[in-house]
């Protein structure tokens, strides 16, 4: 696979300042822009020229640290999967807790190159302010690997921690290399991202005999009068919102079949009811990738190679996972950070070579996510518009007793809250969830968690 403009002039760039004595190399590029392939190229340079002896990387997820691996192998012809006469491994964050002191020792009695996918995950200037994955960068890393190289798309925290390895100037990260995404639109590399924002401008609440209208979901959720999960688990918002996605997608598959679709949900049961709508309404069979699933990650992998139109995730395709034939996405999580909103709009952006190719990304109007979206914009060539979709009917939103919902948190039972969203009589119903569920859905922040295979281990979210 050739270079791109970018992962050639940042290779060059990087080698340069290696050989000139910085240890520390950090690239910026947007997600889709094809990181691991440059790092790969890049590891593969660096044993070329006998600067280094081992390649060992690191990654926020499985799927992403094996994608890290076939890249090196690709790159180099040889071995990553730390057997005898490998030029390295891969690993996620999370293994490095449970590494013994010999592993570590490879990186004072070799010249290790270390590559850390997704570095934002690891926080930390020191290990008094460092989270769990930062902890083992800071302290057997940062001084004795002999180069590494740190990648990411996003290059903040949501709780403002200062990322491991990074330097800073002025309060912002100071990046060796950037490549944005507007260069990447111009450059053909990403596509362009069409953003719909769905609302209702008659909005009506019914709580203990009485009513409240809004005029909108952003007045709806300052109000505090029901949790923004219970509209996103509204029949007719998750409907209206599949309905225009695979219209969408449908008109991409005519000219080419293998394009998908991304449903990213709020919980297990959220994906699932998604899934039941997509079979019933418009009869598609949707892959369904969550940790109660008994492989995951090879339903991940066979949805990448396959021609199914829709699969619907739980946290598992975020970022780094490489799909490039995903081209829609509906965004119905409840996490509500700037990180995790760009991080699964880049799933649908890795572009096929095709200059001004589209990708579309459907998602409620709520207050922080258009902020999200019009700050995107901004970024992008031409500045498009933000598209403003809304339901065709009435909201009706009826709740029992929404001051409870800050237990979630707690793990704590709630009580059924039932929300209608249009005229038509689809509703959905939140009953009490177990303890269980509350507690793995309450971490869905950050990236991937995996159910116990037998190949792989089951992974946790990233630290704070």
């Amino acid at each position: 696979m050739r270079l791109r403009d970018w992962q050639r002039a940042c290779l060059h760039q990087a080698e340069a300042q290696y050989r000139q004595g910085q240890r520390h190399f950090l690239c910026l590029a947007t997600p889709g822009a094809g990181k691991t392939h440059f790092a790969a190229t890049l590891a593969a340079t660096l044993l070329e020229a006998d600067l280094v002896d081992l390649v060992i990387g690191f990654a926020p997820s499985v799927i992403v640290a094996d994608d890290i691996q076939a890249a090196l192998a690709a790159q180099t012809g040889a071995r990553f999967d730390g057997r005898l006469g490998a030029r390295g491994l891969t690993l996620t964050y999370q293994s490095m807790l449970t590494q013994p002191k010999s592993f570590w020792s490879l990186f004072q009695t070799e010249r290790v190159f270390a590559i850390f996918d997704e570095i934002h995950h690891c926080a930390g200037q020191e290990l008094a302010d460092a989270n769990a994955w930062g902890a083992p960068l800071i302290a057997n890393l940062q001084e004795q690997a002999a180069y590494t190289l740190a990648l990411t798309g996003t290059p903040w925290r949501s709780d403002q921690r200062p990322i491991a390895l990074a330097r800073y100037g002025t309060g912002s990260v100071t990046c060796d290399y950037r490549y944005g995404l507007d260069r990447a639109i111009a450059d053909g590399v990403c596509r362009v991202p069409q953003l719909t924002l769905i609302d209702n401008d008659t909005i009506r609440v019914q709580r203990d005999g009485h009513t409240a209208h809004f005029d909108g979901l952003k007045a709806l959720v300052d109000s505090d009068a029901c949790r923004y999960e219970d509209i996103l688990r509204s029949e007719a918002l998750i409907t209206y919102s599949l309905r225009q996605a695979t219209r969408k997608l449908d008109n991409l598959r005519r000219h080419d079949p293998r394009a998908g679709g991304l449903v990213v949900a709020s919980s297990v049961d959220h994906a699932q009811q998604i899934a039941g709508i997509l079979l019933r309404e418009f009869g598609v069979q949707a892959a369904v990738a969550t940790y109660q699933e008994r492989d995951p990650l090879t339903t991940i992998r066979q949805f990448k190679d396959s021609e199914t139109p829709w699969i619907v995730s739980v946290g598992m395709i975020s970022e780094g996972t490489n799909v490039p034939r995903l081209r829609v996405c509906c965004h119905l999580t409840r996490v509500k950070t700037e990180l995790y909103f760009r991080q699964v709009l880049g799933r649908i952006l890795r572009a096929n070579g095709i200059r001004r190719e589209k990708a579309y990304f459907y998602m409620p109007a709520e207050p922080t996510l258009v902020e999200y979206a019009e700050r995107l914009i901004e970024d992008i060539p031409g500045n498009p518009p933000v598209i403003r979709d809304r339901l065709p009917a009435q909201v009706t939103v009826r709740a029992r007793d929404t001051a409870v919902s800050s237990s979630t948190d707690q793990g704590a039972d709630l009580p059924e809250v039932t929300v209608d969203l249009d005229a038509s009589g689809y509703e959905s119903r939140t009953s009490a969830p177990s303890n269980l569920s509350v507690a793995y859905d309450t971490c869905v922040h950050w990236s991937t968690r995996f159910h116990r295979s037998e190949e792989h281990t089951s992974e946790l979210q990233s630290p704070a």
